[in-house]
């Protein structure tokens, strides 16, 4: 059984981190808000399911050394931003953070820590996927007939299989949210007709009031840049429509973000197992799902986008997003960062 850590102990911990540096705090700075992350640290852990005075070694890392750290910096973001509008009486638009990572690295967990804690101290904050903009199932199937023989499009997932004006919008809507006024996310049901997926009826969609200061924008694609037809066709000439897809992306939705976090992995490969994982805890919960095979042959429509996108992402960032405003690190296999 996991024994309570003492305050001092803690500290250390916390100290150790393999972000701290990575988001640009040292230990003076953990000690002068050593408060805050107490009590974001025992609330965080309660919402996880966690014993918050009893934490597992892996438990306290996912907290105290993820969770936490990328809020701060996130925060910290925050306050930027604000602090670029004068003061006055025209509301300040909410700071959109961008939240790139591979399919299956827990970056849904990730953005729900980072939202509760947004909320619980003040800052208001919703969520939004890409995965909330894939077309419908019928406008999924035309896109497949218009590109009949490629794999890439044949399925939801790559860029090309986005209502892109939906996504827009809905973020636009979030972002100068007034006073009592809502908008609304859609949902995307990725268990419908036995795992192809549809929109979900809009009376479904999640209601969000405003304003907000914060909408966090995850996707596993998000930041890619068009590379060209000659880049992209050395790993997979089906890329070539996709890469000329990404073109209206950029200037879409990536234009919106103001703030990029870049979860980076070794291997792309690793989406394949922690698929699996997500397809297995979605049967076990009573949806239908995909069986092994196709969901071998799901991700395998991913990974000609990984193979071209991901190092330049890595090595140059998003294409408009300034350094300054971009916190890059690595998680291992078992979803832990590594720096």
């Amino acid at each position: 059984m996991p024994a309570v850590t003492p305050l001092a102990d803690l500290y250390d911990f916390i100290c150790k981190g393999p972000l701290l540096e990575t988001i640009g705090l040292d230990a003076e700075d953990v000690r002068r808000d050593m408060n805050e992350w107490i009590e974001m640290g025992l609330r965080l852990s309660r919402i996880l399911g966690f014993r918050e005075l009893m934490l597992s070694e892996s438990e306290k890392t996912r907290v105290y050394h993820y969770y936490l750290p990328v809020y701060m910096w996130c925060k910290r973001e925050l306050e930027r931003h604000r602090g670029r509008f004068n003061d006055g009486d025209k509301p300040i638009p909410a700071l959109v953070i961008g939240i790139s990572a591979p399919q299956g690295c827990g970056k849904t967990t990730l953005v729900d820590a980072l939202e509760y804690m947004f909320n619980y101290s003040g800052r208001t904050a919703a969520s939004v996927s890409i995965d909330d903009f894939y077309l419908t199932a019928a406008d999924q199937q035309k896109l497949a007939k218009e590109n009949q023989g490629n794999l890439l499009l044949e399925l939801r997932g790559n860029a090309g299989s986005h209502d892109l004006d939906l996504g827009t919008q809905t973020i636009k809507c979030l972002q100068n949210l007034s006073e009592g006024l809502s908008g609304f996310v859609p949902h995307y049901d990725k268990s419908a007709y036995n795992g192809r997926g549809d929109r979900s009826d809009p009376s479904t969609w999640s209601k969000v009031t405003g304003p907000l200061q914060v909408i966090l924008f995850e996707g596993w694609m998000l930041g890619f840049k068009p590379l060209g037809k000659a880049a992209v066709s050395s790993v997979d000439p089906q890329l070539e429509v996709v890469d000329k897809n990404l073109v209206a992306y950029q200037k879409g939705w990536f234009n919106l973000v103001d703030s990029w976090i870049i979860v980076k992995v070794d291997d792309p490969g690793w989406v394949y197992e922690w698929r699996l994982e997500a397809e297995i805890a979605m049967k076990a919960k009573g949806k239908p799902g995909m069986s092994d095979e196709q969901v071998a042959d799901f991700v395998a429509r991913y990974m000609p986008a990984y193979k071209a996108y991901l190092q330049t992402l890595y090595s140059e960032g998003p294409g408009n997003a300034k350094p300054d405003n971009v916190l890059k690190f690595s998680i291992d296999k078992n979803r832990n960062p590594v720096g």
